[in-house]
Parts: C-alpha cells; sequence; structure tokens
C-alpha cells in the first residue's frame, strides 16, 4: 500500500512539526488529573463489574472531579439500573503500549465488561497502522482472559484535524493519522468476537473542550459517558 499524503509529507515537514508538537504538548499538560474515586460500587439493580482504561480522557483531564469525568458520569448513568462494581486505570499521556505493560504488572481481577479510550498518544507518536492494530488486538485479548471481560467497548479516536488550538500542518498530520488509526480499530472490532467499536459522535463546539482546548469539557464527558452507556445497555440487551 501506498503512503498516504500526510504520511509522506511528514518527511520534509519534521522541523516544524516538531516545533508545534512541543507547544501543544505544553498547552495539553497544564492541566492534571482531577480528584476522586478510582473505584468503588454504585446503584442497585443486576450486578455489573466495569473495569474503564484508557488515558488522559479516561483520567478525567478537564473536569473538577472524577465525577463529573467520564468515569463518574458512565456510573452514575449505569447505577440507574444496575449495581455497578467499578474501576478506573487511566494516565496521562499513555499509550496502548504503555497501557498493556501496566495491566500486565497487575494482579488478575474479573469484570463482566471493558471499556478503553486509548489512541491520542498513540496518533502523537506516530504509530503506524499494523502495530495499533496488534497492540489493540492484544489489549483485547489481555482484557478477556486475565481480567474475565465477556466485552469490551474501544472508544474511537477523536477528530484530531478539528482541534482548533493545534497549528497546521501539524493538525493536518495528526487528523490524517487519527482518522487512519480510528478506521484500524473499526475494522478491527467487526471482526473480533467481544470488542466493538463506539464512535465518539460529539458536537466539536468550544463549550465541549477544555481550556487547554485539546481535552473534553465536563459537558464532553457527560455526552460521552451517555454514548458509552447507550451502547452497553445495547450489548446487554
Amino acid at each position: 500500500m501506498l503512503p498516504a499524503a500526510d504520511q509522506i509529507a511528514r518527511i520534509p515537514l519534521t522541523p516544524v512539526l516538531v516545533a508545534q508538537g512541543l507547544g501543544v504538548r505544553q498547552r495539553a499538560n497544564t492541566l492534571s488529573e482531577p480528584p476522586g474515586a478510582r473505584e468503588g460500587q454504585s446503584g442497585s439493580g443486576k450486578p455489573l463489574r466495569l473495569l474503564i482504561v484508557g488515558d488522559s480522557s479516561a483520567a478525567g483531564v478537564g473536569a473538577t472531579s472524577q465525577e463529573k469525568a467520564l468515569s463518574g458520569r458512565l456510573v452514575q448513568n449505569l447505577a440507574q439500573d444496575h449495581q455497578v462494581t467499578w474501576k478506573l486505570i487511566g494516565e496521562s499521556s499513555i499509550t496502548t503500549t504503555g497501557m498493556l505493560k501496566r495491566l500486565n504488572a497487575l494482579p488478575a481481577a474479573s469484570f463482566d465488561l471493558a471499556i478503553t479510550a486509548l489512541g491520542v498518544n498513540d496518533v502523537t507518536r506516530g504509530s503506524s497502522r499494523r502495530k495499533w492494530v496488534k497492540r489493540q488486538t492484544e489489549l483485547a485479548d489481555l482484557l478477556s482472559t486475565k481480567f474475565g471481560a465477556r466485552f469490551i467497548v474501544a472508544s474511537g479516536l477523536p477528530p484530531m484535524g478539528a482541534y482548533p488550538q493545534v497549528p497546521q500542518p501539524l493538525r493536518w498530520v495528526l487528523g490524517a493519522q487519527a482518522t487512519r488509526l480510528d478506521d484500524a480499530l473499526a475494522g478491527l472490532a467487526a471482526t473480533h468476537p467481544i470488542l466493538s467499536h463506539l464512535p465518539i459522535d460529539l458536537p466539536f463546539e468550544t463549550r465541549y473542550q477544555a481550556s487547554d482546548g485539546y481535552h473534553p469539557s465536563e459537558e464532553a464527558y457527560t455526552l460521552w459517558a451517555s454514548l458509552f452507556a447507550d451502547h452497553i445497555r445495547t450489548r446487554l440487551g
């Protein structure tokens, strides 16, 4: 397969892309992971054991507390009709490879389902499509064997080509790479027995962005959690 235009352009654009990338990374690192519980139990009804793994978005960067971030909003939603026992394993700047190492270092546990929110850091580090699919396959296998997940919902990648505070041509390069990896993830999920792909279908408006222009806002986390909850209920049904 011939390389795409953005992949070819990376070579002559390398000095510009590196400089722009450093600036974006500095802005993205201005916000910290919010305080709050990263495991617990909530609600009543049929028991549901939930594992959440991912990068800074899973860790809630952009929210003021974990209650107002992805894990908190998702547990609140699912707790309306389930007794949710949950655990969050999230870390800023982590890639899929990094998450595999972290999960391999943990003791085995038992969950009914897992959701993943990874990929942005794989994009910024230039992961190839082949490596991305391999690592995502390894992640799904690990979540099902070591952590007992009967099904896994993988969040799609955000539209990085639409981030207004990422300058051009970096925005174009990251956007093309994010689309490429997201398409690959959807293709993997289409053939995988327990993995499903959840596209990020959120309005790309200022109010859905955190103050750094890079991470989700609390409003975005609420909508994102709702998408996950609807998808999970469909699968459970």
